[in-house]
C-alpha cells in the first residue's frame, strides 16, 4: 500500500468516524490534512465526496430514529436560507467571519457546560427558527455542520435523532456542492479515483465503529461531547483562521 492511499484511509476513518459520532467534523479534519498533499479545489471535491456518502450511512444507520416533522421543519428553511447567507458573505473578510464564528461557538459551548440541563422547546415554529438561523449562518460562514450540530443541541435531540436530522439534510447540501465542483470543472487524478474506491468502504466502518461507540454513551453526556467537539472548532477558527 503506497504512502498516499494510507494517508488517506487513515484520515478517512478517523474523519468518518468524528463526523458520525458528532454530527459535523469530517471536512474540518480531512481538508487541512488532504490540502497539503493536493490543490484545495481537488482536496474540496475528494473531501465532499467522502462527506456525501457520510451522509449517507449517518441516514442508513439510524434511520429507525427519524422524525420527518423535524427535518421539514429545520431542513427546508435552513437550505433557503443558507443561500441568502452565501450572498451575504461575498462582502465580508473570510478570517473574521471565521474568528467571529469561533468566538461565538466558544460562549454558546461555555453556556451549555454551566447550564446542563437547559433546552429548547421542540415545537415546529423554534425548529424552522432554529433552521432558517442555522442556513443563514452556514452560508455567511462557509462552514454548515458546526452550525447545524450548535442549533440541533439546543433542542436536546435524542443521539440518534440528532445524527439522523444533521446527516439527512447535510446529504441534500453536500449534492449540491459537488454538483457545482464538478461542473466548475473540477477533477480528481486517476491515483484519486482509486483511492476513492477504498476510502468510502472504509467511510462506512467509521461510521459503524461511531454507532457501536454511541451505544455505550449516556444521553446526557452526548450532548457534551457535541459541545467538546463544537469547542475544539470554536478554537481552530479563532487561532487558525
Amino acid at each position: 500500500m503506497s504512502s498516499e492511499l494510507l494517508i488517506l484511509i487513515s484520515v478517512t476513518l478517523i474523519a468518518s468516524g468524528v463526523g458520525t459520532a458528532t454530527g459535523f467534523g469530517t471536512s474540518t479534519i480531512m481538508v487541512p490534512v488532504l490540502s497539503l498533499f493536493y490543490p484545495l479545489p481537488v482536496t474540496l471535491l475528494f473531501v465532499g465526496i467522502i462527506h456525501l456518502f457520510g451522509d449517507l450511512w449517518k441516514v442508513i444507520l439510524f434511520k429507525k430514529a427519524v422524525n420527518w416533522r423535524l427535518v421539514l421543519s429545520f431542513g427546508i428553511p435552513g437550505i433557503i436560507a443558507s443561500y441568502a447567507g452565501a450572498a451575504i458573505s461575498l462582502d465580508v473578510s473570510p478570517v473574521l467571519l471565521k474568528r467571529f464564528l469561533g468566538g461565538f461557538l466558544l460562549i454558546y459551548v461555555v453556556f451549555l457546560f454551566a447550564k446542563q440541563n437547559w433546552e429548547l422547546p421542540k415545537s415546529n415554529k423554534l425548529a424552522a427558527v432554529g433552521g432558517s438561523l442555522s442556513g443563514l449562518f452556514a452560508g455567511v460562514f462557509g462552514v454548515g455542520g458546526a452550525i447545524r450540530g450548535a442549533f440541533l443541541t439546543a433542542f436536546n435531540l435524542p443521539k440518534e435523532v440528532y445524527i439522523f436530522t444533521s446527516g439527512f439534510i447535510a446529504l441534500f447540501i453536500d449534492s449540491t456542492r459537488i454538483f457545482k465542483y464538478v461542473t466548475g470543472g473540477i477533477m480528481l487524478q486517476q491515483s484519486l479515483l482509486y483511492a476513492m474506491l477504498g476510502c468510502i468502504p472504509i467511510s462506512f466502518l467509521g461510521a459503524w465503529l461511531a454507532k457501536k461507540f454511541l451505544t455505550k454513551v449516556p444521553q446526557v453526556s452526548f450532548r457534551l461531547l457535541i459541545a467538546v467537539f463544537l469547542g475544539l472548532v470554536a478554537l481552530k477558527f479563532l487561532i487558525w483562521s
